[in-house]
């Protein structure tokens, strides 16, 4: 019978027993054998492996790190990943370059600690991967496919098309500004250049059904007022003939459809949501310079009225945002994506989203809406048809 190592006996001990009891013995365990720091960062690059087998990627671990746990683990997290995405060579899946990217970025330079402290924090780290559920897959796991993008889409190393490079600056200037009218028209100018690439990519795509299909990509829904911004995610996916669905329990929605559209969602539901954070801001300083302390209500308020607006904005625009002889080219791609929309989630149900109960802030969030979906006269976004 083999001798059982140091990281075994202190994940056996960690890794599925509740309480700090056994976290405390594991990591004394690990601290008083520095040998076994190779192994142990080993046996966390196996862990990662198996979260990236049940359907997870890279940003939705870090997401659920800086949620569930702090600042330490997610620099772990970030030296872990790195560690393990470096065994795949050059070719990663779309998109995982970016997220590696992004949360190199987001990780401060590591601080001094004592070893016991570190352990303590790596066995809390391992704990949460080794707990992490099968979700849906948005797209192989390294080494398991080809590494090309889905059709449509662009390398995360390669240039980003010319109008994404506009949309983004149009938007960056909106959530810049301090002045409303000039959101306004640089929102609704970037509105109109999305609607303009969704359809000529859809016109191009046509007649080749079996080169464009319908791929997904998760999108993190924050705390607090999660369920009205995951209801403001799903109008603006649907007006952009996508689908999302919620995953409340992880902070995140998983949005389908094509790749030109999927960009188009995330870049517009970032830019509604640091302009709505912006508003309520400032209604809520009008709100304390009138002598009302703000309140939960008042910011619930807020966001529900927003998410609801701003889909009252995009059903009112839909059935004139299209030309009528590409109705059968949209209507196939609406039923591609709801196709695989159900096969990856077969089981869905609907959630409620909590009643408004604040006058003042239905009132403002309304208005902000308003402000900031006002789109010019003949330049609507392109709307699902019921």
């Amino acid at each position: 019978m083999g001798t059982v190592s140091t990281v075994e006996k202190a994940l056996a001990a960690a890794l599925y027993a509740e309480g700090d009891a056994p976290l405390d013995a594991a990591a004394s365990l690990l601290a008083a054998d520095p040998g076994a720091d190779a192994e142990l960062r080993r046996r966390g690059e196996e862990l990662l492996r198996r979260a990236w087998e049940r359907g997870w990627q890279p940003a939705d671990v870090a997401r659920l790190v800086r949620r569930d746990l702090g600042e330490v683990h997610h620099r772990l997290l970030a030296e872990l990943v790195a560690a393990e995405s470096a065994h795949y060579g050059p070719r990663l899946p779309h998109r995982w370059e970016a997220q590696l990217r992004d949360l190199a970025g987001e990780v401060p330079p590591p601080a001094r600690g004592d070893r016991f402290g570190r352990a303590t924090a790596v066995l809390e780290l391992y704990r949460l991967l080794a707990r992490l559920p099968r979700i849906e897959a948005v797209a192989p796991p390294p080494g398991a496919g080809p590494c090309a993008a889905p059709a449509g889409a662009r390398e995360g190393t390669g240039p980003e098309p010319r109008m994404l490079t506009r949309v983004r600056a149009l938007l960056a200037k909106a959530e810049a500004t301090g002045y409303p009218q000039e959101a306004e028209a640089l929102t609704a100018k970037a509105q109109e250049l999305m609607a303009r690439h969704s359809i000529d990519e859809a016109v191009l795509a046509h007649g080749a059904p079996a080169a464009h299909t319908p791929s997904a990509r998760r999108i993190g829904v924050d705390a607090p007022y999660e369920t009205a911004k995951a209801v403001l995610l799903d109008v603006v996916s649907s007006a952009n003939r996508c689908q999302a669905v919620w995953n409340g329990a992880f902070g995140f929605s998983t949005v389908v459809g094509f790749e030109g559209d999927l960009e188009s969602v995330e870049l517009l539901y970032t830019s509604l949501l640091v302009q709505g954070t912006r508003a309520m801001t400032a209604a809520e300083s009008a709100q304390r310079a009138g002598g009302r302390k703000r309140t939960r209500t008042f910011r619930q308020s807020f966001w529900t009225a927003y998410a609801s607006r701003i889909g009252e904005h995009l059903a009112a625009v839909a059935e004139e945002a299209v030309p009528g002889e590409l109705l059968p080219v949209l209507a196939t791609r609406d039923l591609a994506v709801a196709d695989r929309t159900r096969r990856m989630f077969p089981e869905t149900r609907t959630a409620r989203v909590r009643a408004a109960t604040d006058a003042a802030g239905w009132r403002d969030g309304t208005s902000a809406a308003d402000r900031a979906h006002r789109a010019a006269p003949g330049r609507p976004l392109p709307g699902r048809r019921a």
